[in-house]
């Protein structure tokens, strides 16, 4: 096991701020990345537990919070502003960021995304798929263009803000920017290995779109929580954890004997 240190790292996206943290091992070179992007409404507490155990065997993690993310983001922007395509523009920020930084090794980083975190890092992992070597979606939210058509009949009807899942404010760019959006359109793209792990008792995304994109996706593993809901919590966190940190470590393997095989 090593040791880590926790550091607040931020990054800019459309001259606003964006607050993070990262756990990066205490060991000598570069290591690979794990970029956290977290439910709707939550913010970068939501990739901490992960963030521990990953630090410790050696892979860093930044979980930052998203411009409107929540109520609780520590980044600019505001909740009526937000949808999965601002989210989207934050994570490129960030990865673009990221790959600066000395402690990261640019070949071995990973996108995580957690629900609508999960949506955008498939958004992400579609558009720019040779800078990633792996992506991780818990039980990402596919749903969320399917969803904002059964709530308006058209574009028109779309109001400038509403409450959406009873807690939360958004905007109209919330259901506007996906109207149009096919989310297993250009999945094709991202060759490098993807894992999913999803609750087969999901009542917010069903279980048939992580399904779906496990099928799209060229090289997929869908893990099926059997009893779990959307979300993960005690024991299922600690079991994702672990099957998780399985899946880095062959991603690293694999993505070191690619770069250091003779051609």
């Amino acid at each position: 096991m090593n040791a880590y240190r926790i550091m607040e790292l931020s990054c800019e996206n459309e001259e606003q701020e964006i607050y993070g943290i990262a756990y990066v091992p205490e060991v000598s070179g570069k290591v690979p990345l794990v970029i956290f992007a977290h439910e709707l409404g939550n913010t970068h507490a939501g990739g901490i537990e992960y963030a521990k155990i990953f630090a410790a065997h050696g892979i860093a993690v930044y979980t930052f919070d998203f411009r409107g993310g929540g109520n609780g983001s520590r980044s600019g922007g505001r909740t009526t502003e937000m949808s999965v395509m601002t989210e989207a523009s934050d994570l490129e920020a960030v990865l673009k960021t990221a790959e600066s930084w000395d402690f990261v090794d640019a070949e071995k980083i990973v996108l995580m995304g957690a629900s609508q975190g999960g949506m955008a890092a498939g958004v992400v992992a579609s558009r720019v798929p040779d800078e990633l070597a792996g992506l991780v979606l818990l039980y990402p939210a596919f749903v969320i263009p399917d969803a904002v058509h059964s709530w308006f009949p058209g574009t028109d009807q779309i109001p400038e803000a509403y409450e959406l899942l009873g807690w939360i404010t958004v905007g109209k760019a919330y259901a506007l920017d996906v109207w149009d959006y096919d989310c297993y359109k250009g999945m094709e793209r991202f060759t490098r290995p993807v894992l999913i792990l999803h609750g087969d008792r999901d009542e917010l995304v069903d279980l048939s779109y992580s399904k779906r994109a496990a099928a799209c996706y060229p090289d997929a593993k869908l893990h099926v929580f059997y009893g779990s809901g959307h979300g993960f919590r005690g024991a299922e966190v600690d079991r994702a954890a672990e099957e998780i940190l399985e899946y880095l470590q062959k991603t690293v393997s694999s993505t070191r004997q690619e770069m250091t095989s003779p051609p």
